[in-house]
């Protein structure tokens, strides 16, 4: 009888094992950083004791003394690990924007793209200096600005411009809506602490110096590019995703359409990142190899002008984020197998991710590099297994006969490679699948059952349209080039039909996109909600099931299913407690008025104003929040409705809402003369309510909460608030604040405020 080994190989898998320790100390940073010292001379140190401790080892020649040092060695990268992520960690300097008094100028450069909305530009400022009490002195700090377009003198802003900006960047803000988007993290998470509301009369633009003249001229190429397709793809919409697929451009994509890829799974498509590098990568290599592969030296210099290729087109996309991410990662890839060790990948992942993270360890956090390395493991892992369930190869060359006529039997063996084809692509996106979905479902909530079908024909034709566009692009140059030195004006006829090409392609499959999500609606599940212990438990469920599939040892799914049971338990208390929870939500929605009644799993959205929310405000401000909660019957009506307890208490005066035993008074206008005292939980003015302080004191008891909602005036807010502290009385602005949550349970009342502040 054969006994399997159940033990992990981690021997031929080093930098798997340092790439771990090094995630745990950036982990460790993450959750315990600001309770920690200076941690460089501890790694110095943990340093010298390990080669100290490895020396005498190897003197020693002990097999205990060897693990033990390896051991240590882990811990120092650990350590390592944290050391760097406090380094990288901006605000801790004493020169830091945080540590500034009071800045009355700032030198700062622009430092990222400008990204154009509909009413303003925005990028990211880099601090040099700022003037403080009439002195200035060196400063550092990333500000986020927005300027409007609109504004007489707005222009938009350019990588490298360097700009006096007069005022003083805010800090982030925090989320003001339960369950919102935490922009203020994800600004840290980029070095970024400040913001910024710009006027053009409040900058000038005082110099040129960007900080990278490398990426200024690779920014300056990816708008050439991108004027190129602006002369030869006429249609707006296809104009836009030709920008966004070639050269990751995304600023002129509608909403709508995006909506549509993310419906569909294929917001890949839509972002320069590992696919389209990995394309080039492979379709050169697969060229290269159909004419050159019995050349001296294959291997190296093919790999060699694999490199140049990707880098290059790193370089014409502007080397953003995700594109410098993947580059990265396949140029470890094609080092690896010029070296002849292309066999372990999962090293040269683990390598490449080594690099990165020691450059920047916050790209621990990013989303995207995130999805990008666990598809890639998953693939390298679960591919070649999934494909293996199907041979169609096989199939079709067992039907084969040598009396059918040839043609029959180059059918049959068309057929086969057809069918192979298509497996292999099913059974790339299943296996990308298995190990991205629990952070999609993590970070989006949502999870596209319509992802094979949409993917099956939308990779190829994209892939397709990305080698016609990148070849429109040189055909474009080449034409444009010689027209100029020969006025010829029939040699642009050629990059006219590439483009006509070019933009029927995208419409193709742009159109088959738009055509799966009408034709599957219910193929989008959606108000999925992931605590990090549950998505960590998804993780560890799908590991526990790969050993059982690769081992074959019960103990494997023994445990799978104990964790199966652990997180079937964690969801079930969740929709315990909201089964029995019941809350009021006063929304921070900005010049609206927005109330919440979450009773268990349905909720009930209400804007006393009569105006419905826009999409907008429901899907980030309201609909997370929701998601978040459990709720799975939530409505939204514009006023009261008549099945609420809703008490008008005269013409013009307050809105008096009773609750599940909550009494919440909505004051729009004014209390008039004698009133009778309405003991109340809560007070809502609305719209600059015309009230006195020591009307609302008298009417409805010093124990109410008085809360301005976001239709309430800065010059209001500021005028009334201290007036009524100084009565005694609590009082709130969820404008500034965030929102006012009332609980209810078991009969008792509960309050929090502020949620996010």
């Amino acid at each position: 009888m054969v006994i399997r080994s159940t033990t992990i190989p981690w021997a031929t898998h080093p930098a798997v094992r340092l790439v771990l320790a090094l995630v745990l100390g950036i982990v460790s940073w993450f959750y315990w950083g600001e309770a920690l010292p200076e941690l460089l001379p501890w790694l110095a140190a943990g340093t010298a004791l390990y080669l100290g401790a490895n020396w005498w080892a190897t003197r020693a020649g002990a097999p205990s003394a060897h693990d033990a040092v390896g051991l240590l060695g882990l811990g120092v990268v650990v350590l390592a690990g944290t050391t760097v992520a406090q380094q990288a960690t901006e605000s801790r300097r004493p020169e830091h924007l945080y540590h500034q008094g009071p800045v009355e100028f700032y030198r700062a450069v622009v430092d990222d793209y400008t990204v154009v909305r509909p009413n303003t530009y925005a990028t990211t400022l880099r601090v040099s200096a700022v003037r403080v009490a009439g002195q200035w002195r060196p400063a550092l700090g990333g500000v986020r600005v927005s300027v409007p377009r609109y504004e007489a003198g707005a222009q938009e802003p350019h990588y490298g411009q360097v700009w006096l900006v007069r005022g003083a960047p805010a800090p982030a803000k925090a989320p003001l809506n339960p369950g919102e988007f935490d922009y203020r993290r994800y600004l840290s998470y980029h070095q970024i602490y400040h913001q910024q509301f710009v006027h053009p009369d409040q900058y000038r633009v005082v110099a040129l110096r960007p900080p990278n003249w490398l990426r200024y001229y690779s920014m300056q190429a990816a708008k050439e590019l991108e004027g190129v397709f602006r002369r030869y793809v006429t249609a707006k919409r296809e104009f836009a995703i030709a920008n966004a697929l070639v050269l990751g451009l995304k600023d002129e994509v509608d909403r709508d359409t995006k909506q549509a890829y993310a419906n569909t799974g294929t917001t890949h498509i839509m972002a320069v990142s590992g696919l389209q590098v990995g394309l080039l990568f492979g379709v050169l290599q697969l060229v290269l190899g159909r004419f050159f592969g019995n050349t001296r030296g294959f291997r190296v210099w093919s790999a060699g002008v694999g490199l140049l290729v990707i880098w290059a087109y790193a370089f014409l996309t502007g080397l953003s984020a995700s594109v410098l991410r993947a580059a990265v990662m396949f140029t470890f890839v094609a080092a690896a197998r010029a070296a002849g060790r292309q066999s372990n990948m999962y090293n040269t992942l683990a390598v490449a991710a080594f690099c990165l993270l020691l450059y920047d360890p916050y790209l621990l956090v990013d989303v995207g590099f995130q999805l990008s390395f666990l598809a890639v493991l998953s693939i390298v892992y679960l591919q070649p297994r999934i494909a293996h369930w199907v041979d169609a190869q096989e199939w079709a060359a067992r039907r084969i006969r040598p009396w059918q006529p040839r043609w029959q039997q180059k059918l049959l063996g068309g057929t086969g490679w057809a069918l192979d084809a298509v497996w292999q692509a099913v059974a790339l996106s299943l296996a990308a699948q298995v190990a991205t979905f629990p952070l999609g479902l993590f970070y989006f909530h949502q999870f596209p059952l319509s992802f094979l079908l949409s993917n099956l024909v939308a990779v190829p034709l994209s892939s397709l349209a990305l080698y016609v566009g990148l070849g429109l692009q040189a055909v474009a140059l080449l034409a444009e080039g010689a027209v100029q030195l020969t006025g010829l004006q029939a040699l642009l006829w050629l990059p006219r039909g590439l483009g006509w090409v070019f933009e029927k392609l995208i419409w193709l499959f742009n159109e088959y996109i738009v055509w799966v999500g009408e034709a599957m609606p219910g193929a989008l599940v959606t108000g999925i909600h992931l605590t990090p212990p549950q998505t960590w438990l998804l993780y560890l469920l799908i590991a526990l099931l790969l050993a059982f599939a690769a081992w074959r040892r019960m103990v494997w799914l023994g445990a799978a299913a104990v964790v199966l049971l652990g997180f079937s338990g964690s969801r079930v208390q969740a929709d315990r407690r909201i089964a029995a929870d019941k809350r009021l939500v006063i929304y921070s929605i900005p010049r609206r008025s927005a109330l919440g009644l979450h009773d268990g799993a349905s909720a009930l959205i209400l804007t006393p104003d009569s105006l419905p929310l826009n999409h907008t405000e429901q899907t980030y401000r309201v609909l997370p929040g929701l998601t978040e909660r459990g709720n799975r019957q939530v409505r939204y009506v514009a006023g009261w409705p008549p099945q609420l307890a809703v008490r008008h208490l005269g013409p013009g005066g307050p809105v008096l809402l009773s609750w599940h035993g909550l009494r919440v008074a909505y004051v729009s206008q004014r209390l008039w003369k004698g009133q009778q005292p309405v003991p109340v939980d809560v007070v809502v003015l609305r719209r600059n309510a015309r009230v006195w302080p020591e009307q609302l004191l008298a009417t409805f008891g010093p124990r109410a909460l008085v809360v301005f909602d976001s239709s309430c005036r800065a010059w209001y807010v500021a005028r009334l608030l201290p007036q009524l502290q100084g009565l005694g009385m609590r009082a709130h602005d969820v404008t500034t604040q965030g929102a006012v949550v009332q609980q209810v349970t078991t009969g008792l009342r509960h309050q929090r405020v502020a949620l996010s502040n």
